[in-house]
């Protein structure tokens, strides 16, 4: 074991590693969410473009990010959870156009200031309502870019109400089509997963905050772990469907509230990550606009993006994404811009763009960052036309700037509150544990589902704090053995819990 001065260095060194920024992850139902949210933008921006107002359409483009969340959630959660990220969207877009008409970030330095200033609080605001409601992906990012773009755009007090509307429209049209399935398949996304757990494709623990642990259990009649937590002998049980939808549904409903109670009474644990992207975001804007580089709020997008993550270790990763896709991605943007293609065509282009964004970035978030670059040069292009050249070598330098920045923030902000938050999450497991056990010995049958429920949130909730804090500079003062002997014991009550039940 290493000691004294060369133990910060390891950990420096292991949380800066990048390994496994280039992995490929598998991922179910790529295709059907991509498709839904290229057409959520189509549907979105084609009538304005074919009535000649194709800079219009870009804020209704933006609207319909909305479509980008909660792609592995159960129907019942999806229709709350989209319609706040709708309002949430549409109140980004109507800020920042307000914001441009009010400090006019283009005609003087005072203005400017207060927009990089403006953009880092959302960024700060964005990351925490993510991370407090379990949102991943491209979360912040996407309200950020909808909050950078409308805010650094030409608008005066008129454009306000009309932008606000496209973007509330584009918003609308992307929750219409991801709750749309809920009429005729219900109970899609909850068997799908289903199926993915029994089949071994995932890392439990990565989905089932999301997916309502109890009802999958119930669903596939045990809990399948990839290392085997839970004894291969005992993993037989009803097939998938063997659950009365209704009974399914109403099992979700209660249980969706107890598996994600664990984020509540976290503020301290999600205010760091929250104060990071502030820094980070204010840092590059402002030095952006200091080197005089155009579009600087680019820098600052960049910054987000690698700050978007759990810890060191995941920022360092998206910061070699980043890297690597930005440069693949920018010339793909100047491929297309070489074209001088219409509006009109720059609209079709965008839109599809936004299809194979969203069916790489789960897989790797750098193939993601491959799409997401031209297809925000070309939303700036198609907003306020300029010279092709011009705008790749803003988005090279701004990333380059933003993304050095954003490692260095990272590391300046130490997250002791993670490590807090992997003990405290063991101790509580170890708790839940105990009251199952408990349980099952008075046999009372009544009790069992909250039980089951409760053990189900702690585990998944000691899995999240572990990945976290494991990432950070500030160890945990947690025996990993007992934390795999903890999470193994909370595993096999689950599986006795739901065959007693």
């Amino acid at each position: 074991m290493l000691t004294g001065p060369w133990r910060p260095a390891a950990r420096l060194r292991r949380a800066l590693s990048p390994r496994g920024a280039l992995a490929l992850h598998r991922v179910d139902g790529a295709l059907s969410f991509a498709l839904r949210a290229a057409l959520a933008m189509a549907l979105s921006a084609l009538p304005m473009a074919l009535t000649g107002r194709a800079d219009q359409a870009v804020y209704a483009m933006l609207g319909s990010f909305t479509t980008s969340f909660g792609r592995n959630l159960p129907y019942a959660r999806r229709i709350r959870v989209l319609a706040v990220v709708a309002l949430a969207m549409t109140a980004c877009v109507g800020g920042g156009v307000a914001l441009a008409a009010w400090a006019r970030p283009r005609d003087g330095e005072a203005g400017a200031v207060l927009t990089v200033v403006a953009t880092a609080l959302v960024a700060g605001s964005a990351k925490f309502a993510c991370d407090a409601a379990r949102l991943g992906g491209l979360g912040a990012v996407l309200l950020l870019v909808s909050f950078a773009v409308a805010a650094n755009g030409a608008a005066t007090p008129a454009d306000v109400l009309p932008r606000t509307a496209l973007a509330a429209g584009g918003a609308a049209v992307a929750w219409a089509l991801a709750v749309a399935g809920w009429s005729v398949y219900p109970d899609r996304t909850l068997r799908r997963q289903a199926r993915a757990l029994v089949g071994r494709r995932r890392r439990a623990p990565q989905i089932l905050p999301d997916l309502a642990l109890p009802v999958l259990i119930a669903q596939t009649g045990t809990l399948a772990r990839p290392d085997s937590a839970v004894d291969p002998a005992r993993a037989s049980g009803p097939a998938p469907g063997a659950v009365d939808p209704t009974t399914l549904r109403a099992t979700e409903s209660r249980a969706a509230e107890l598996v994600t109670g664990p984020a509540h009474g976290r503020t301290a644990v999600l205010l760091v990550p929250a104060l990071r992207m502030v820094l980070g975001t204010g840092v590059a804007g402002g030095s952006a606009l200091a080197l005089g580089l155009g579009h600087g709020y680019w820098a600052a997008l960049s910054a987000a993006a690698v700050l978007h993550s759990i810890n060191v270790r995941t920022a360092a990763q998206r910061a070699v994404q980043r890297t690597l896709g930005t440069v693949v991605g920018l010339l793909l943007a100047l491929g297309v811009l070489a074209l001088e293609p219409r509006p009109m065509a720059l609209v079709l282009v965008i839109v599809l763009l936004e299809f194979f964004l969203e069916y790489v970035v789960a897989r790797n978030y750098g193939l993601g960052v491959v799409f997401l670059t031209p297809m925000a040069l070309l939303l700036t292009d198609l907003a306020a036309p300029a010279p092709a050249g011009t705008l790749v070598q803003d988005r090279a330098l701004s990333s380059v700037l933003g993304v050095a920045l954003a490692l260095g923030c990272a590391l300046a902000v130490v997250h002791d509150r993670a490590a807090v938050r992997a003990e405290r999450a063991l101790a509580a497991c170890a708790v839940a544990s105990e009251r199952a056990e408990g349980a099952l010995e008075d046999g009372n049958a009544a009790v069992l589902p909250l039980v089951q429920a409760r053990l189900a949130a702690a585990v998944v909730e000691l899995r999240e704090a572990d990945d976290a804090a494991a990432g950070e500079l500030w160890p945990a003062e947690v025996d990993p053995t007992e934390l795999a002997a903890a999470e193994r014991r909370a595993y096999l009550l689950l599986d006795r819990l739901v065959r007693r039940g």
